[in-house]
């Protein structure tokens, strides 16, 4: 008999252990069930935004002269060097004079002979015609004489930078294109303080680009510099083998940082638009694949929406889905920790 009872004493407690052991696991899996994950939202808003196109260029000079007298002859001198930064006006040829001291002693003595002739005519000891043969003879000395003083100084057209010499003082120039440049040149001036690329641009943007419009240029050598640029000059026409029409971008070239035959990317704003931005860091990506999805906090769950990445603007991502509305409320911090159906404690409401 005492057997039995001391039997039934150890039943007794071993079921009230196991009562009490059940009671302490729901209770401890209902604590977790009720945890709540801590977030901040922030709520879903239509943005505008640009809608940006980028191609790339090899800049040039704004502008690029090779000078070359009209005539071959000797160069006298040459009044710079390559690299030297030169004023509009300034002479950087001197050629050979001799002919041009021969004609201006020739026009002297034909303008000494016209006065002589005019005292005449207007006494009328000689022929209108005879005056008249005279004056066209010196008007055509007159202007050979400019153009010798013009191709024997030849002068800067523009502020710029000397680019390229292709000759030595006392050398024969023989109006034969250069070799380095293709054209028939003594030196080369280019202008850096603006620089111009040209774009193939696709023709479905043909009512877009206009002239005036403005441009963002990047270069890998200057990490971090943006210059400024405009569209200013759209070509008419359209290649039919590329599909494509010619821009001219001008480039305010800060500083002379940039130089011709660089490498540059140039984004051009064609259009504007409305689009969902939200901070890349409330995008998640999905273990394992390239899915993007992020959370929307509702009534206090975490629901996973996918979604996918348009564009990047810095921090900021462009997203389209579905099952996104304007006003949701997207959860931007503690998502990384949340599953989908987790329940959630909103902080920043």
């Amino acid at each position: 008999m005492k057997t039995f009872n001391y039997i039934i004493i150890l039943i007794l407690m071993t079921a009230t252990f196991a009562c009490t052991g059940k009671k302490k696991e729901s209770a401890t899996q209902q604590a977790v069930a009720e945890k709540l994950e801590p977030v901040e939202v922030m709520p879903l808003e239509m943005k505008d935004i640009s809608r940006d196109v980028e191609y790339t260029a090899n800049l040039a000079a704004y502008e690029e002269l090779h000078l070359a007298p009209a005539s071959p002859g000797r160069i006298d001198k040459i009044e710079v060097e390559v690299g030297q930064r030169v004023r509009k006006g300034q002479v950087l040829v001197k050629m050979d004079q001799t002919q041009l001291r021969q004609a201006e002693i020739q026009l002297a003595t034909l303008e000494t002979d016209y006065r002589r002739l005019d005292t005449l005519r207007k006494l009328g000891s000689i022929a209108q015609q005879q005056f008249d043969q005279l004056r066209t003879q010196l008007e055509v000395l007159r202007k050979n004489v400019d153009f010798l003083r013009e191709n024997t100084q030849l002068r800067a057209p523009f502020d710029g930078v000397v680019s390229g010499k292709y000759f030595e003082n006392g050398e024969m120039y023989t109006g034969a294109p250069s070799a380095a440049v293709g054209k028939p040149a003594v030196v080369s001036l280019v202008q850096i303080n603006r620089l111009k690329a040209m774009l193939p641009v696709s023709e479905k943007y043909l009512p877009l680009v206009k002239r005036g419009m403005e441009a963002k240029v990047l270069s890998d050598v200057f990490a971090g510099e943006t210059f400024t640029g405009k569209v200013t000059n759209v070509y008419p026409t359209v290649d039919p083998m590329s599909r494509s029409f010619q821009i001219e971008v001008t480039i305010e070239n800060r500083n002379e940082m940039l130089r011709p035959g660089m490498y540059a990317r140039v984004t051009l704003a064609l259009d504007r638009d409305q689009a969902f931005l939200l901070p890349s860091i409330a995008v998640l990506k999905l273990q394992g694949s390239n899915d993007r999805y992020l959370f929307v906090e509702n009534n206090g769950m975490a629901r996973r929406v996918p979604v996918l990445i348009m564009k990047r603007y810095n921090d900021m991502v462009e997203v389209s889905g579905e099952n996104l509305k304007p006003g949701d409320r997207v959860i931007v911090s503690g998502q990384a920790r949340l599953l989908d159906g987790a329940k959630v404690k909103v902080l920043n409401n």
